[in-house]
């Protein structure tokens, strides 16, 4: 299978799993209107919600880094500079996802 083909499929896939977490994301958002912070902070260390937004947060920074090498792949034409973005995008996708998740992880009422 061509590597075009796999990212193609990546962002398909990544994108019919973003659907139900994001109608998860928005629908806890909503209920956040009218609560404390106690409250807030009690949702979010509870362990469904832990892990649910660990998850949303894993796909969202994966479909958007390969949405983005994609327009740095059409609108680059520098192999240099497209490689060196491409690298800083993957760096920026993997540690900001995982230090948000040590951080909601580690939160305590």
């Amino acid at each position: 299978m061509l590597p075009v083909t796999k990212k193609w499929l990546f962002l398909k896939f990544s994108s019919l799993i973003l659907l139900p977490l994001m109608l998860w994301f928005i629908l806890s958002l909503v209920n956040f209107y009218d609560k404390s912070y106690q409250e807030i902070v009690g949702f979010l260390t509870s362990q469904p919600s832990k892990f649910l937004m660990g998850l949303f947060l894993v796909f969202i920074y994966f479909f958007s880094a390969l949405s983005i090498s994609e327009v740095f792949e059409d609108y680059i034409k520098d192999t240099k500079i497209k490689n060196a973005a491409n690298k800083i995008l993957n760096f920026f996708a993997i540690t900001i996802p995982i230090l948000t998740i040590i951080v909601i992880f580690n939160l305590n009422i």
